[in-house]
């Protein structure tokens, strides 16, 4: 039987936060995926939390050891926001299971009742690493009592990216800098990450597994101070990825050329300046130039 160990970051949210009302739901639907998952895939869950977030996390969920740093050690801020670091929440979701597949999802995403069940199919199929693109869901799901209702709107496709599975023979060579979540860039150097690193990657992005409240697709932004901060980690992650990284295993590059290059310029986790930074990269290494 496969085992996976899947991790998220949850933590008390003012009633004016989106994820006031998202967590709960985030939290239940996983619940029920595990139920009815259990006879086919060992899944353990895992929290990876602040202190001061301890008691707000279902007993379901095993807490991990608490986060003892954020995005506030590694940067100076006007404005001070304690988002974690990604890589510590990996490292405690590898550290702290056994489990050969691990998952990252974002605390507001949700998951239909197959999710863990395709999970193991996708394993089952020989991937290493896989994203699960979301369904984008109306906002009139605010309680868990909607559960069954929520399970059968198939809401619209989203192309970002959320939900992240991989072998975790991979999290010793993930090159993640002082990534924070809760800011753009996390599933831009994630993926990245992925596409780099794993032998057998695929995008499942038609899939009707995850799911997030809210049908925008690009949310407001964090201030700008952080967005920046990612983005500059992002930066100085890529060339310690940059010998392994190559276009051929980019999402949609099976795509005739105009296509394809159309396909990235419009994705919000692909960055075009990477495209022709790789695609370059990869001409040089083809010919022989360093």
């Amino acid at each position: 039987m496969n085992t996976v160990a899947h991790i998220i970051n949850p933590f008390k949210a003012g009633k004016s936060s989106d994820l006031f009302i998202a967590q709960p739901l985030t939290f239940q639907s996983i619940l029920l995926a595990k139920e009815k998952a259990n006879s086919f895939i060992n899944v353990e869950l895992l929290s990876a939390q602040f202190e001061e977030d301890k008691d707000f996390i279902p007993s379901q969920f095993r807490q991990t050891i608490n986060l003892n740093q954020s995005v506030l050690d590694k940067h100076k801020f006007n404005k001070h926001i304690k988002f974690p670091l990604l890589i510590d929440i990996l490292e405690r979701l590898y550290n702290e299971s056994k489990a050969e597949y691990l998952i990252y999802t974002n605390v507001d995403i949700g998951l239909y009742p197959d999710f863990y069940l395709k999970v193991n199919d996708f394993i089952n199929e020989g991937y290493d690493a896989f994203i699960i693109n979301r369904r984008r869901l109306s906002s009139k799901y605010k309680e868990p009592s909607q559960l069954n209702e929520l399970f059968k709107d198939s809401g619209k496709s989203h192309p970002g990216f959320d939900c992240f599975v991989f072998h975790r023979s991979l999290f010793p060579k993930l090159k993640l800098q002082g990534i924070c979540i809760g800011v753009p860039f996390i599933e831009i150097s994630f993926s990245q990450n992925l596409f780099a690193l794993s032998k057998k990657f695929h995008l499942f992005d038609k899939e009707f597994i995850t799911f997030h409240i809210g049908m925008e697709i690009y949310k407001k932004r964090a201030p700008k101070e952080y967005f920046n901060y990612n983005k500059n980690q992002f930066w100085k992650l890529v060339p310690q990825l940059q010998s392994e990284m190559e276009l051929k295993r980019f999402p949609y590059s099976n795509y005739l050329w105009p296509a394809r290059l159309l396909k990235w310029t419009l994705h919000p986790c692909i960055p075009i300046r990477l495209v022709f930074r790789v695609g370059l990269f990869n001409l040089k290494k083809r010919i022989g130039l360093k």
